[in-house]
């Protein structure tokens, strides 16, 4: 019932930008945390960004100040803007749905089929 698919990846230079979009069903979104997730090759994945339902967000150290990540609750979408891109954010980027508002109990354990992200001159 629940799905999360995402889009946007693509091959950039260094310095360049991407948009990525997540766009959820099959629950209540606005209700939701959602997270960005990457995982390169011989890496563990990492958690890149967050958002609360409330809008609230947090970011890992190494995109703070390049990535932002937003949602749209009337499209069932969750965002991340990418800008001045490194070759060391090469990675598959997945999303992935967080806790409901107010409810430690709720099922985390949903994942998009990820989208690669390439940057390379």
């Amino acid at each position: 019932q629940v799905q999360l698919v995402e889009s946007g990846g693509g091959l950039v230079q260094p310095g360049g930008s991407l948009r990525l979009s997540c766009a959820a069903s099959g629950f209540t979104f606005s209700n939701y945390a959602m997270r960005w997730y990457r995982q390169a090759p011989g890496k563990e994945r990492e958690l890149v960004a967050a958002i609360s339902s409330g809008g609230v967000t947090k970011y890992a150290e190494s995109v703070k100040g390049r990535f932002t990540v937003s949602r749209d609750d009337a499209k069932n979408t969750v965002y991340l803007q990418m800008n001045t891109l490194k070759p060391e954010d090469t990675a598959v980027y997945y999303c992935n749905r967080g806790l409901r508002v107010f409810d430690l109990t709720s099922q985390t354990d949903y994942w998009g089929q990820g989208t690669q992200v390439t940057v390379s001159s």
